[in-house]
């Protein structure tokens, strides 16, 4: 795994779009420090569903508690810095 960071975020914006079919937008226009719910992106509880599987399936890391689930899931950033922390594939 020698990717680097940069790349690691924009594969998992690609993912991210794939996953929640967020297909009106492109890895560039997901901002990586803006709340993932909220106003901007709109996602709900059922996003953080197919986030967590897409986690699961893309990198091997599995979120079994709800409250880890609400600190991981914040933005790209903090995910991203999760997956680099704890992937397995």
């Amino acid at each position: 795994m020698t990717e680097n960071r940069e790349e690691l975020v924009f594969e998992f914006k690609e993912h991210l779009i794939k996953y929640l079919n967020l297909l009106d937008l492109s890895p560039e226009q997901i901002k990586n420090d803006v709340p993932l719910f909220g106003d901007e992106l709109g996602l709900d509880s059922i996003d953080s569903v197919e986030l967590i599987v897409l986690l699961d399936r893309e990198y091997g890391i599995k979120i079994k508690n709800p409250t880890e689930g609400r600190q991981i899931l914040v933005d790209v950033n903090t995910i991203v810095d999760y997956i680099i922390a704890n992937r397995t594939k």
